[in-house]
Parts: structure tokens; C-alpha cells; sequence
């Protein structure tokens, strides 16, 4: 049985084993966490690999793709009932590991992967590490330091809670059908902030705020939140993406105080 490709579901299925072990090995145990959930495994191409290593204590792969269940359920039988059929970004998925640490680990359909991280930081005190791959533009943009044009919201967001890696560029031709653009694989894992130490909601909306505007100076963009209140020179005339996580959480409790 051969799975076609659906362009609707962003389906590009990696064929290159050399590729697929190399996204294994690079998971980390991060925390000793030892279970795995692998976000639209496809034909199982990285699937294999990971029921090969034996290294996991638990595994699950979710799939949205009817065609792509028959045929992991068809030929590999060491999955049984351990493939779910089911949404990542609507499923409760805190209940396939009965609230354990787990690790997600995909090549994720470049339509929804941003939005697969902001599902992923939902259940952040659940997930110690992340696996990915995307186009090599986003992946950039989410290991991206401050001070860089990519450097935007989902890099702040992640990297509150993260430490990124960007692992390695993956070429077009290793995928049916190959995209248009070049891959990126990145990692990444909790870092020690278990709290923002700060009004969370506040911070959400004072980055969000500022990227929306990214070309005005700080001074400008966040002026409906200020209250009156003159940043403080460090801020006030600098763009967002010179901010780093530590910076957007000291402006947040400066803002906090006159909300």
C-alpha cells in the first residue's frame, strides 16, 4: 500500500533513513524523560527508528491522516494502540501518558507548526523536550538570538521557557513530494524557568504588543500600556527584537506596576 501525499494536510513524507536516525539519536532524555509522542509519523519513516532504538519506556503517534493510520497499523504491529487518531492542537494529550513528562518528537507539516509549538507551551510542564523539524526559516527564527530581524514572538515565547538548538539544515530532495524551501531540525529543551517570576498574561500581551509594531521604538508601540509612565532609557528607544526574554520580563513588572 502506497500513502499519496495530501497537499491540504502539508504532507511531505521524509524518505531519507540517514536523516530520520540522525533526528532519533539527537533526543536527549532531557529531565529522564523516556516517553515519546511523534506528531504525524506518516509512513513511519522516523517512527522506525525510534521503535528500533529500544530506549523508551512508553510511545505514541498521532495522526489526522485516515490512509496513513491503515498503514502504520498494517506494518507496524509493535504499535497497537499506541496510534492515535486525533488533532495535536485540539487533543488532551496531558492523558496519554496519565500526566507524565513526555517528549515530542516530528517532521511537522510546515502549515501548522508554529501553532504546534504554541500547543506544546500549553503543556510545557509536561514536555521537557521538543524534536522538530520545519521549514529552516521558522527554525531559524525560533533558535534566534535578539538583535536578529527573525528574532520575533514565538523565538521570546519559546525561549522563556526553552533552550533552543538549531540541529541541522535538511535539503528538499530527501522529501516525497520535496518542498520548496530547505529544512531545519532544532531541539528544544526546559530550561530551569519554572515560572516568568512575573503577571504572565502581561507579558504575553506586552511581546505580542511589540512585534505587532516592530518597526516603532518601545517608547511608541507599548504607549497604551505605559499609563503616562516614561520607559526607562534601556527600554525606550530600543525596537523589540534588541530585547532578549530576561528584558521583556523586566519591562512586563515595570508595566505591571502601573496597569
Amino acid at each position: 500500500m502506497k500513502v499519496k501525499p495530501k497537499k491540504h494536510l502539508g504532507q511531505h513524507f521524509l524518505k531519507d533513513p540517514s536523516i530520520c536516525s540522525r533526528i532519533e539519536q539527537h533526543i536527549s532524555f532531557h529531565m529522564d524523560c523516556r516517553n515519546i509522542l511523534e506528531i504525524g509519523p506518516g509512513t513511519g519513516a522516523l517512527t522506525q527508528h525510534i521503535l528500533k532504538s529500544n530506549r523508551y519506556e512508553g510511545i505514541y503517534v498521532m495522526e489526522v491522516d485516515k490512509e496513513s493510520i491503515v498503514y502504520l497499523n498494517g506494518n507496524f504491529p509493535e504499535l497497537s494502540g499506541k496510534i492515535i487518531e486525533g488533532d495535536f492542537l485540539e487533543f488532551d494529550i496531558a492523558t496519554l501518558f496519565n500526566n507524565s513528562p513526555f517528549c515530542v518528537v516530528g517532521n511537522f507539516p510546515y502549515n501548522i507548526s508554529s501553532q504546534i509549538l504554541f500547543r506544546c507551551l500549553e503543556y510545557k510542564e509536561l514536555i521537557p523536550e521538543i524534536i522538530g523539524m520545519f521549514q529552516k526559516e521558522v527554525a531559524e527564527r525560533i533558535s534566534q538570538k535578539p538583535g536578529n530581524k527573525q528574532y520575533g514572538i514565538l523565538s521570546v515565547f519559546m525561549q522563556a521557557y526553552y533552550d533552543i538548538e538549531y540541529l541541522f539544515t535538511v535539503d528538499e530532495h530527501v522529501f516525497d513530494p520535496p518542498p520548496k524551501v530547505k529544512s531545519g531540525v532544532i531541539r528544544c529543551r526546559r530550561n530551569n524557568r519554572l515560572t516568568l517570576n512575573c503577571n504572565e498574561i502581561l507579558f504575553v500581551k506586552v511581546v505580542k504588543t511589540a512585534f505587532n509594531q516592530r518597526r516603532k521604538t518601545l517608547r511608541n508601540s507599548l504607549k497604551s500600556m505605559t499609563n503616562g509612565l516614561d520607559l526607562p532609557p534601556k527600554f525606550s528607544g530600543e525596537r523589540p527584537e534588541q530585547l532578549s526574554v530576561e528584558d521583556f520580563l523586566e519591562l512586563t513588572n515595570i508595566l505591571d506596576k502601573v496597569s
